[in-house]
């Protein structure tokens, strides 16, 4: 169903978020692409900010996420930051 079809209250009701996972996957891209030469010299120093940046808040999150989840007696969910190997989907 597209969004024009939607009802408006559909509509207001879906709220978009980000997951962990997601800024993962990010980081994965970033590092991915510049493996394979996608930046300038020039551009490198700030996707290298904004890769550590994302990198730093997820590794944060996971800390919290493991230290919650040992109070609680359960084994925390892992989620790996290493790229997929190349040809293999995410």
């Amino acid at each position: 169903m597209t969004e024009a079809n939607k009802n408006p209250e559909e509509v207001q009701s879906e709220q978009p978020s980000v997951t962990v996972n997601d800024l993962v996957n990010i980081y994965n891209i970033i590092d991915l692409a510049s493996k394979r030469g996608a930046f300038q010299a020039a551009e490198l120093s700030s996707v290298g900010a904004i890769a550590n940046k994302v990198k730093a808040f997820v590794d944060h999150v996971q800390a919290q996420q493991k230290a919650a989840a040992e109070a609680a007696g359960e084994q925390p969910a892992e989620t790996s930051t290493d790229a997929p190997a190349e040809g293999q989907a995410s």
